[in-house]
């Protein structure tokens, strides 16, 4: 970089950039991501974590078995958390100028997870297990793909990553109890 360049705007350009387009809200003239591509891959992952806070639900409500009580305990807590991350990225989505799509019509087939009820205990967390696997690494490709270009997106879906990374590890201990 050229020492005589600045490193920030200046503050003249800052404010007048501000002032356009205001209805964008918080997508400014600088957000360099391409915001159609970005909310396809949100709301990708807004499907994801519904479909993924339904089959934990359904797993916490049909759980059966010596092992039910504190194996459901934590389909439950799993699925609070899937549901605020769907929460978290509709509301991205929003900050966009998108529109989240809640529709159940064509949801399965957005979400990157499929929707599996398992008939046992083990089968449901052996089900989750693979969809916290399918997450992971979606997720991974929708990080490195917003880069720079969207570092807020980026940054939620880093948070939302970890938490699907504790949940797989929670789901391996569980298996093991059950063996």
């Amino acid at each position: 970089m050229n020492p005589s360049t600045p490193f920030l705007t200046d503050i003249q350009t800052l404010r007048r950039r501000a002032r356009e387009h205001i209805e964008q809200g918080a997508v400014t003239p600088g957000y360099q991501g391409d915001r159609d591509t970005v909310i396809k891959l949100l709301n990708e992952a807004l499907a994801t974590e519904i479909v993924c806070t339904l089959r934990y639900r359904r797993h916490y409500f049909t759980a059966s078995g010596i092992n039910a009580q504190s194996v459901a305990a934590e389909f439950l807590e799993h699925a609070n958390e899937e549901q605020g991350h769907a929460d978290q990225i509709a509301e991205r989505i929003v900050q966009l100028g998108g529109a989240p799509n809640f529709s159940p019509d064509g949801m399965l087939s957005r979400s990157h997870a499929e929707y599996v009820e398992g008939d046992s205990l083990a089968s449901m967390i052996k089900e989750d297990l693979v969809a916290e696997r399918i997450a992971i690494d979606s997720y991974r490709d929708m990080i490195s793909y917003f880069g720079n270009n969207d570092p807020t997106s980026r940054r939620l879906m880093e948070q939302i990553l970890a938490v699907e990374e504790e949940h797989a590890e929670d789901l391996v201990s569980l298996l093991q109890e059950l063996r």
